[in-house]
């Protein structure tokens, strides 16, 4: 009965499989735009005429509007079928880059900047918001959600690392319009496979139910400690890990290497992270999740340290891809304490606000790593370790309190 309330929905008792299977093709086609977007968006500048000055900013025009994100996604937990809602978004999405992509060139390049933005603002619906719904797949059992959650990591590491590929193969091709129709197609394609995701039952379920607003719904985030927990964790490991692809690159010299091959160890992250949701889907982890972001986000910390005490290209290979194995696990645990430890009534919400912000956090430690790599190479690295050491203390504090309060007040604050 207690996971049934969680979940918001009636859930099969095991795990739906071919619901799974659609979720993974929906999220991971979507995750594709979400993961290539912004290579496709500089090439395409880089190619023009003129243009290449505005690749940064139109790149952003993507990215940005994330942190309006939480103020969309309220239709998420009020819509009658949420899927809707999401594919909706995709299709805006579909249209507005090759809006963007037929005339680009053709209007003055702030036009083609408002077009950008406005698929960028179907952004989270098209990654934090699609998450919301895998608990009405995953089945009542902790193993089975914790499972799915595997699956859902997997999603988007391979739309991490197959978009940009599948970008730079189109653009070489044939050009860099050809990698944002692709892009665009993708996602039209995910908006066909969210709508054969099980539903999830929401306001029309004859329920009488006052949903919170999105700056509710982040208050609510703030006064439950577990949900802070979580956000707070997960916008310091985002931090952390984002200071990696930049220290890649400038450790070559270092390591004595061309700076193409010091990309290879952003390869090997992202190999860790897939391989690690794969180990996930084979054997999900098991425990609370609050302690379990906790445990990882302290191997993460240890792993970039270790990093940064090492020199050699070999031993450094193998680190990142630990880290990316690590950093799968955290994710994980991220997503079950979403979904276990928000009320059902701002789930939604509650995925979309983390997803937001959590990109927010990565591009400001990848400028942060960016302006610090001009002084040392080790600065960033540092840096990242620093912020991550902070929050694991005030995470570790916050919860050797908890448990030395009265019950009466240890019972309160899981009530929060």
């Amino acid at each position: 009965m207690k996971e049934e309330a969680l979940s918001g929905c009636a859930r099969p008792e095991g795990m739906d499989r071919a619901g799974l299977a659609r979720y993974v093709l929906a999220a991971t086609l979507a995750r594709l735009a979400d993961g290539g977007g912004v290579l496709a968006v500089i090439l395409l500048c880089v190619a023009g005429s003129g243009s290449a000055a505005w690749a940064g900013t139109l790149a952003a025009c993507i990215t940005l509007p994330h942190l309006a994100g939480p103020f969309i996604a309220r239709r998420l937990d009020t819509a009658n079928d949420g899927r809707r809602v999401i594919a909706a978004a995709c299709l805006v999405h579909t249209g507005l880059i090759v809006a963007a992509t037929l005339t680009f060139s053709s209007v003055p390049l702030f036009l083609t900047g408002i077009l950008l933005a406005g698929a960028g603002l179907c952004g989270p619906l098209l990654t934090g918001g699609i998450s919301s719904h895998l608990p009405a797949i995953a089945g009542r059992t902790r193993e089975s959600q914790r499972r799915a959650h595997g699956w859902d990591v997997a999603t988007y590491g391979l739309g991490g690392t197959i978009g940009p590929s599948l970008v730079a193969a189109l653009a070489a091709w044939f050009s860099p319009p050809a990698a944002l129709y692709a892009l665009a197609a993708a996602t039209a394609l995910a908006a066909f496979f969210i709508m054969r995701i099980p539903h999830t039952s929401g306001a029309a379920a004859g329920e009488d139910r006052q949903v919170p607003g999105p700056v509710a719904t982040m208050r609510l985030i703030v006064r439950n400690v577990r949900l802070r927990r979580t956000l707070y964790l997960t916008l310091a490991v985002a931090f952390c890990v984002a200071v990696l692809p930049v220290t890649a690159v400038s450790l070559a010299p270092a390591l004595g290497v061309a700076a193409t091959t010091a990309a290879y160890l952003t390869v090997a992250y992202g190999s860790g992270n897939l391989a690690g949701s794969a180990c996930l889907m084979i054997r999900p982890l098991g425990g609370e999740p609050d302690t379990l972001m906790v445990r990882f986000a302290c191997f993460i910390a240890a792993g970039v340290f270790l990093i940064l005490l090492n020199m050699h290209f070999a031993v450094l290979l193998l680190l990142f891809f630990v880290t990316g194995m690590l950093n799968a696990g955290f994710f994980a645990a991220t997503l079950a304490a979403r979904s276990e430890y928000s009320p059902a009534v701002c789930r939604g919400q509650v995925f979309v606000w983390v997803g937001a912000l959590k990109i927010t956090a990565g591009s400001l430690g990848t400028a942060v790593a960016g302006r610090l790599m001009l002084t040392d190479s080790s600065w960033p690295l540092a840096v990242g370790i620093t912020v991550l050491a902070a929050f694991i203390s005030i995470a570790i504090t916050e919860r050797t309190l908890a448990s030395l309060c009265p019950p009466d007040n240890k019972e309160r604050d899981r009530s929060d």
